[in-house]
């Protein structure tokens, strides 16, 4: 799947949240500063020309709504991540972030409750 410029993602997870949309309502989302309209309807057209977004028309304008989920974007750019920072490995990113102490201690046991239900529920299905 194609990565996303910033700006790009700014629009789909606008579009994420709101289902589907003209440019003007998606324009309405942004925080101030907005971008200019035109911008807002380049960068949707961007989109669609990636597979990310597709249209409805109603005569000369357009609603949009994503083709492509928020959960399967994230997916793929977590797995680039992995990839390209910790050699395809979750274990050496986990380990990484306990050790900066960027992951409390809650935090970790939370991850680790997680992991233990999941080993679970992996077994049975075996």
């Amino acid at each position: 799947m194609r990565e996303l410029t910033r700006a790009e993602e700014e629009v789909m997870q606008i579009l994420w949240k709101i289902k589907k949309g003209f440019v003007k309502e998606i324009l309405e989302r942004f925080d101030e500063p907005k971008p200019a309209y035109n911008t807002v309807s380049t960068i949707v057209r961007i989109l669609q020309d990636k597979g990310f977004v597709t249209h409805k028309a109603y005569g000369r304008t357009h609603e949009y709504y994503p083709v492509v989920s928020k959960n399967d974007y994230s997916k793929s750019q977590l797995k680039t991540f992995v990839n390209d920072y910790f050699s395809n490995s979750f274990e050496k990113m986990v380990s990484f972030f306990a050790k900066e102490k960027s992951i409390s201690v809650k935090e970790m046991e939370d991850i680790m409750k997680i992991m233990e239900d999941e080993v679970e529920k992996q077994k049975v299905k075996r």
